[in-house]
């Protein structure tokens, strides 16, 4: 009788240590995939901004075997040219500002999504694309009305 509840306690502390490891690598994997959603830094995690122009050489690619798709998006600010291979967004070639607006700065991925900001001086526009089953989607176009220098 008392090696029987000796042999259950035993069991129910080992089922408790597993079920307790199993809630913490799920735990741990859910805010790590989470996580990198919520800070931005999507799949691969390469959103760098370009900021300076000039120093921008190095093209953005990615070698996964997917095909690539290309999409051009337009608005006041001009244009960018998105391509995904499957879900990984790329920005091909520089952002292509319309007159008098200007790139201020744009993620060249691969990342899951990649936005660029343009500005007119009064106006900024900042778009987002992500991939969506291997195709560029537009994820929100944020269009803010700049201060007055008073």
């Amino acid at each position: 009788m008392e090696r029987e509840r000796l042999r259950r306690g035993v069991g129910l502390a080992l089922a408790w240590v597993v079920a307790a490891v199993v809630a913490v690598v799920v735990g741990v994997a859910a805010v790590t995939g989470l996580g990198d959603q919520i800070r931005d830094r999507g799949p691969i995690g390469d959103n760098e901004l370009v900021r300076d122009l000039a120093l921008d050489t190095r093209p953005a690619d990615l070698d996964s075997g997917e095909p690539r798709v290309e999409e051009t998006f337009r608005d006041d600010f001009g244009s960018f040219v998105v391509a995904c291979q499957g879900r990984y967004a790329l920005g091909v070639g520089r952002p292509s500002p319309a007159p008098g607006w200007r790139t201020v700065s744009y993620e060249r991925g691969p990342d899951d999504d990649i936005d660029a900001v343009f500005s007119d001086g009064r106006r900024s526009q900042e778009i987002e694309v992500y991939c969506d089953l291997g195709r560029p989607e537009l994820s929100e176009l944020e269009d803010n009305t700049l201060p007055r220098d008073d």
